[in-house]
C-alpha cells in the first residue's frame, strides 16, 4: 500500500507524466503476475474439462479426508503415469511417485532389479535382487510356499520382509514388469497399491481381483523425466529448488576415514543402498542394510540418535526373526498373515513380556504351544554373532553414541557426512 501510494505521489509531483524505473518495473511485475494467474486459471480450467485422464486426473481426496476436491496434473504435457486399475488418492501418490525414484535410482546404480515398500511418503522396506533368497528368508518373508521366485519377485519379497508390520497397507515399487511371481505375492498381501512400468497379463489379471476389484494399479512410463525445478507451496507461498537428481554411486565411499580402509563388495552395495533409500527418506533418518535390503529404517526423528535406535531396533527384530525358535514357532491352525506377523513382532521386541494376561492370552492363542521369551543374554548372543550390517545417515553424527548403539545391532561399516565438532571421537 504505502508503495503504491508513494508511485501515486510520484506521479502527481511529475511535471512530464514520467516515473522512475523502480516504479514502472513494480508496475509490471503487477501486470504480468494478473495475467499470469488468469492465464493458469484459464488452462486449469481447460485442463480438468478436456484434459481429464491424460494431463489431468482428479483425486478421491487430498491428504485427509476433508480436503476435496484434489487433483494431479502436470502442466507441460500428459501425466507420466495410466490408471490401469482403481483409484488413487493424493497420499497414495505422494507414496508412488516418491518411491518410484528410490527404485529407479537402485536400477541405475546396481543394474539389477529393484522394489520399494512405502508409507506415508518413506520406504518401510527397499531391496535389489542381488542375492537369491535362502530358506530362512524365505519362511522369514513368508514366500516360502511360493517355489522358485523372478528376480523382481525375490527383491519385493525382501523389501515388504524388512519390516512386514510398517509394510502393512504398503504402496508398492517396482523398477521392472510385474511379472506373475510378484503378482502372487502381493496378491495375498494388505497394500493400497502399486506402480511398475508394465505388467503381464497374469499379473494384471490377479492385481485387479484385489480389494474387490478396487486395488489401485499405476503404469509408469519409464522414460518420464520430471522438470530440473519443483515447486512446493506452504500456506500460501511458494517455493522453489532445483530437484534432487543426484545420481550416487560408489565414488560417494572413496574418503575412508578410519584406520580399517578394507571395503569388501558386498558392504560397498550395502553402504551405498543405504544411502540411495536415505534419499526418498523423510529427514533426520538412518539405515541399516544386509544383503542386498533395508534391515532396518529410522525416518523422520528429529534426534539423530532417535534415528539409530529406532532403526537398531528394527533390524534387531528383522535379524531375530531369523532365529531357529521364531521359524519353528507352533502356529495354530487358521491364523492369518498379518496377525502372525504381529504375534512375531511382539515375541522379537520383548514386547510380550510386558503385556496384561489379556494381551498374552491372545497373544498365546496364535500358537499350539505358548514359545518360550529371549532372554536379554539370548537376545545379544545372537545379535552380536554377525557384524556385517552396513549403516547410512543423511547427516552427521553429532556424538560418538550413534556409532555404539550400531555396533550393538552388528554394525560394521558406516557411511555418513562429516562436519560435526566430534568427527574425531565419532
Amino acid at each position: 500500500y504505502q508503495r503504491r501510494v508513494h508511485g501515486i505521489e510520484e506521479l502527481t509531483a511529475s511535471k512530464d507524466g514520467t516515473v522512475s524505473a523502480e516504479f514502472r518495473n513494480e508496475l509490471a511485475l503487477k501486470a504480468f503476475s494478473h495475467t499470469a494467474e488468469y492465464d493458469t486459471a484459464i488452462s486449469g480450467y481447460f485442463r480438468s474439462k478436456y484434459g481429464a485422464g491424460s494431463s489431468h486426473l482428479a483425486l478421491r481426496y487430498g491428504m485427509n479426508p476433508h480436503q476435496k476436491p484434489a487433483s494431479v496434473a502436470n502442466l507441460l504435457g500428459d501425466l507420466p503415469f495410466q490408471v490401469v486399475n482403481g483409484s488413487p488418492g493424493f497420499i497414495n501418490l505422494c507414496d508412488a511417485l516418491n518411491a518410484w525414484g528410490l527404485v529407479t535410482d537402485l536400477r541405475a546404480a546396481f543394474n539389477l532389479p529393484a522394489a520399494a515398500s512405502f508409507k506415508h511418503v518413506s520406504p518401510a522396506g527397499a531391496a535389489i535382487a542381488a542375492v537369491s533368497l535362502s530358506p530362512e528368508e524365505r519362511q522369514v518373508c513368508m514366500v516360502d510356499d511360493l517355489g522358485e521366485l523372478s528376480p523382481i519377485a525375490t527383491a519385493y519379497a525382501r523389501a515388504r520382509g524388512a519390516d512386514r508390520m510398517s509394510s502393512f497397507g504398503d504402496w508398492i515399487a517396482l523398477s521392472d514388469e510385474c511379472d506373475e511371481s510378484c503378482a502372487r505375492i502381493i496378491a495375498r498381501e494388505v497394500s493400497d497399491g502399486i506402480i511398475a512400468p508394465g505388467y503381464t497379463p497374469a499379473a494384471r489379471k490377479l492385481l485387479a481381483a484385489k480389494k474387490g476389484g478396487k486395488y489401485c494399479v499405476l503404469q509408469m512410463n519409464p522414460s518420464f523425466v520430471p522438470p530440473t525445478a519443483e515447486t512446493r507451496q506452504i500456506f500460501g507461498l511458494t517455493l522453489q529448488q532445483p530437484r534432487n537428481g543426484i545420481q550416487l554411486t560408489t565414488d560417494l565411499l572413496s574418503n575412508r576415514v578410519t584406520k580399517a580402509r578394507d571395503l569388501p563388495d558386498d558392504a560397498a552395495r550395502d553402504l551405498l543402498l543405504a544411502c540411495i533409500v536415505l534419499k526418498y527418506t523423510q529427514s533426520n533418518s538412518v539405515c541399516y542394510t544386509h544383503r542386498g535390503q533395508v534391515a532396518g529404517l529410522g525416518a523422520g526423528q528429529q534426534s539423530r540418535i532417535h534415528c539409530t535406535r529406532l532403526a537398531g531396533d528394527k533390524a534387531d527384530a528383522w535379524r531375530l526373526r531369523h532365529h531357529p525358535r521364531v521359524l519353528g514357532l507352533p502356529w495354530a491352525k487358521g491364523v492369518k498373515r498379518a496377525t502372525k506377523s504381529n504375534a512375531i513382532d511382539l515375541l522379537v521386541t520383548g514386547e510380550i513380556a510386558a503385556a496384561t494376561p489379556a494381551e498374552r492370552a491372545e497373544w498365546a492363542a496364535c500358537f499350539t504351544e505358548e514359545p518360550t521369551f529371549f532372554t536379554q543374554e539370548e537376545r545379544a548372543a545372537f545379535l552380536t554373532a554377525d557384524a556385517s550390517l552396513a549403516l547410512g545417515s543423511d547427516a552427521f553424527f553429532p556424538f560418538p553414541d550413534n556409532v555404539h548403539r550400531a555396533r550393538r545391532s552388528g554394525v560394521a561399516f558406516v557411511a555418513a557426512p562429516g562436519g560435526s565438532q566430534m568427527d574425531r571421537q565419532v
